[in-house]
């Protein structure tokens, strides 16, 4: 496991989308900028919110793209380029359907059918073997439910539990750092908010 340089949050952008489920991504990142007082600003060369500071030693920047979801890549790949962060050197968090309010999980590379992970392998010359956070989101239940569910607010006690597992994930960050990704996974994936 390479050092990770780069912490990208996905979201839509703008105030009507600002506590949807769909933010998971946006909220995780954040959280790291408040946890550890870096601050956030809007970068144009970025298509988005980018800061830089330190967590347990480590140089890095973070990235909320302020592109839609499905356009996440334009803005992962401006600041890869830029700064010439390897793909092994990026970590992306995203609301993940398939896992219940509460539990969030590190996973390297893989395929997924979230929007934003879909661009950013496709503008990164299908590039996939980046270290991944997915923030279980829940599904509706049925496909045809999967937009409106990903655009809505989850109810107090979903977004309890989702607030709960994106803390518990800030707090893996420095284990990640200082340990290495199977401590930090082990402690993540143990997890439980209630």
């Amino acid at each position: 496991m390479s050092t990770i340089r780069l912490i990208v949050g996905l979201g839509n952008p703008g105030p009507e989308y600002q506590h949807t489920r769909h933010n998971a991504g946006a909220q995780f990142v954040e959280n790291l900028a408040s946890t550890y007082s870096i601050p956030l600003k809007f970068e144009a060369k970025f298509f988005g919110f980018t800061g830089r500071g330190t967590i347990s030693g480590q140089d890095l920047r973070l990235l909320i793209p302020t592109t839609f979801m499905n356009l996440s890549g334009k803005s992962v790949s401006a600041i890869c380029q830029f700064y010439k962060v390897g793909i092994d050197e990026m970590l992306v968090a995203f609301d993940e359907l398939d896992f219940d309010p509460g539990i969030a999980k590190f996973k390297v590379g893989g395929s997924s059918s979230q929007n934003g992970i879909k661009d950013i392998v496709s503008q990164l010359a299908n590039q996939r073997d980046f270290l991944r956070l997915r923030i279980g989101i829940g599904h509706p239940g049925h496909k045809s439910k999967v937009t409106a569910h990903v655009l809505s607010k989850a109810s107090s006690e979903d977004q309890a539990k989702i607030d709960a597992a994106i803390d518990e994930a800030s707090r893996c960050i420095p284990i990640l750092f200082e340990q290495d990704l199977v401590k930090a996974q082990q402690r993540l994936h143990s997890f439980s908010p209630e």
